[in-house]
């Protein structure tokens, strides 16, 4: 519980009073606990029993006839007696002081009437016998310890609603019978300030969007034509492009109710939860149709069933999923109800879940291109004061592959930066200096880094990436290479990458070179390689299986492809191919990479005085531009005007 008043400010002062009440509870549990141990007797047999009266020192005996058991008071003028009997040798301040227990044969009036005969007539004792009806409070005594802890649980499962925004009702307090309900939260319109304004790019994703939103406003403009609401439109595209901005976008631009929720909201401990949620859900969306439903992260509610086989079956999940499926598209009617969902793995999400009818449309969100990342830019560039020096145009250039949450922390670390120098103003070298930085990582200027024969080889492996990378016409253009080690690496050749959508065999051969230059560099200047190329060896070999084995780029394995796209084969352990062909293509993927050995090589011994030229250059500078590069190699070479494929001629 909370309370609430007004601070002198007018801010509203939130009280918790949660652990007072636990403080509060261990108070008086502490206490009763105490009491009970200073007011409990003492046991003892029923040969000390007698030795105390025999004494006179007993003043009363109650004697419980159903418990077999008796209670005795001992006069107050002997109690002290007794001392060395109780616990810290303090005696309880009430009687009973002590306790015995006799057999099922012993005969109460008898031996006490016996006992009394023998002492005189001032030192005999006052007998009690009875019978005690006590079920309620064995009943209460074995219930006590299990309400404790559902009072502990109550009290704890309190404070994680309200941690979870308060699920169970008003004031966010624990209802077990709410633990089905959805956790759906309806997006407010005033609460929502993301509009199609602020997404940026995402051009043809941004008009599949927008029509939705569109056909909810003015549903007559399309069923006058006969066409139907379509039930569900799936974002698809690889993390950071915008998914959930888009979703943001539509509650903000939708005059209807919006309800968002994760796929990881679905799955619980509990058994049927899941399902329950699901039936939840779209029973609120049916009640306030026309509305959207937006599921974030649907992989994790909707990776396909057949994926488990034998290996990690959850039969929940996949109660969950095909309560979804039931609901997207059953004999029930969701008129008016539209799913969109976003995910990054589209290729493991259940076929029945991607059909026609329950996702009518798939809207890929790729990673924006060169127009797309100058509006981007421009969104995040408002708040920022920008320098004279600052182009957004060399920027875009400069961040090719960059998605939009990355250009949002280049933009936010440049901000930074700028901030660590005092600057005024965020300039250039600024928003360069973080790309560098979110790129490579942060820059080391300790000189206990490397010593002067590992920064040698260095700066010649740099050289051997700029050389090859400068020379060969299909390479990324380099732009700059350091010798200042980022991260984990020691050194880095930035390039900037031609935006193509489709690779040549030549191409890739190219880039191929330009990997495996570092290494022949090494080779060449050392006479042996180092473990500095370790990084592009994994790549170039990666490449050059992807050459073999998916793309069909290999004569003697001919134009074939094992590539699964469906995801369909993830856990099948038989090879779509005989083991002579895996030999056959191991033996291609090695003739690929020591032809693409070779050619690197000839290129630098080539170019051998250039390339020492460039070496001592970076020893010197230790940072070095295309503008350096191109003054001891010449203009960068570049593809034939007429790079085009040509058919061959009919005969």
């Amino acid at each position: 519980m909370a309370d609430g008043k007004k601070s002198p400010k007018g801010r509203k002062i939130v009280v918790n009073f949660s652990w007072l009440y636990l403080l509060l509870f261990l108070g008086i549990g502490w206490l009763l606990m105490r009491n009970q141990q200073s007011s409990s007797p003492e046991k003892i047999e029923w040969t000390e029993v007698q030795g105390m009266i025999r004494s006179g020192d007993v003043a009363e005996i109650t004697f419980v006839r159903n418990d077999f058991k008796g209670e005795i008071k001992v006069k107050a003028d002997r109690l002290a007696k007794y001392a060395d009997k109780f616990a810290g040798g303090t005696p309880p301040r009430r009687s009973p002081h002590f306790y015995f227990l006799v057999s099922t044969k012993f005969d109460p009036e008898v031996s006490f009437a016996a006992l009394n005969e023998e002492l005189p007539a001032g030192d005999q004792f006052k007998v009690i016998i009875k019978n005690e009806d006590h079920i309620w409070g064995e009943v209460l005594q074995m219930l006590f310890p299990f309400l404790i802890f559902l009072l502990f649980m109550v009290w704890m499962f309190r404070g994680m609603n309200r941690g979870m925004g308060g699920q169970g009702g008003p004031g966010g307090g624990f209802n077990p019978f709410n633990t089905g309900k959805s956790t759906a939260r309806e997006a407010d319109k005033n609460e929502v300030k993301v509009t199609f304004k602020d997404v940026a790019g995402l051009y043809g994703a941004k008009e599949e969007v927008m029509e939705i939103v569109d056909f909810l406003k003015n549903p007559q403009k399309y069923t006058s034509l006969g066409g139907k609401i379509p039930k569900g439109a799936l974002l698809v595209g690889p993390p950071g492009t915008g998914k959930t901005l888009l979703a943001k976008a539509v509650a903000g631009e939708a005059n209807v109710p919006f309800f968002s929720i994760s796929g990881s909201d679905f799955v619980e401990m509990f058994v049927g939860v899941g399902a329950s949620r699901v039936r939840d859900l779209f029973r609120q969306a049916k009640e306030k149709a026309p509305c959207i439903v937006f599921i974030d992260e649907i992989d994790a509610v909707g990776r396909a069933r057949a994926k488990n086989g034998g290996f990690s079956s959850n039969d929940e999940r996949e109660n969950t999923l095909n309560q979804l499926l039931t609901e997207m598209d059953g004999f029930g009617t969701n008129s008016g109800v539209i799913v969109l969902a976003a995910t990054n793995r589209a290729d493991i999400l259940d076929g029945a879940l991607m059909r026609a009818g329950r996702f009518d449309r798939q809207i890929h969100v790729e990673l924006p291109e060169l127009k797309e990342r100058e509006e981007i830019f421009k969104v995040h560039l408002r708040d920022i004061k920008l320098g004279e020096d600052f182009n957004v145009e060399f920027m875009a250039k400069h961040t090719p592959g960059f998605s939009g949450a990355d250009i949002a922390n280049v933009c936010n670390e440049a901000a930074l930066t700028a901030a660590r120098r005092n600057h005024g103003k965020v300039m250039q070298q600024d928003f360069l200096d973080a790309v560098d930085r979110i790129i490579g990582g942060l820059e080391r200027k300790s000189n206990t880094i490397m010593t002067p024969a590992e920064k040698r080889t260095t700066a010649y492996h740099e050289a051997g990436h700029a050389l090859v990378g400068w020379l060969l016409p299909y390479a990324d253009p380099v732009f700059k290479v350091s010798i200042i080690p980022r991260g984990k690496a020691l050194g880095l050749t930035w390039s900037l990458p031609e935006e193509r959508k489709n690779w040549s065999k030549s191409v890739m051969l190219d880039k191929m070179s330009m990997l495996l230059g570092g290494r022949v560099a090494e080779e060449v200047i050392n006479g042996e390689p180092s473990s500095g190329a370790l990084n592009d060896l994994e790549r170039m070999t990666g490449m050059a299986y992807g050459m073999v084995q998916y793309l069909g780029m290999s004569e003697k394995v001919g134009t074939l492809s094992f590539y699964d796209s469906s995801g369909s084969k993830g856990y099948n352990l038989v090879k779509p191919y005989s083991e002579k062909t895996a030999e056959l293509m191991d033996q291609e993927v090695k003739a690929i990479v020591e032809g693409v050995h070779r050619r690197t090589r000839k290129i630098i011994e080539d170019h051998k005085e250039e390339f020492m030229q460039l070496g001592a250059l970076l020893l010197e500078k230790e940072v070095i531009f295309a503008e350096d590069i191109e003054k001891i190699l010449g203009p960068k070479a570049k593809p034939a005007e007429d790079d085009r494929f040509e058919e061959p001629a009919a005969e």
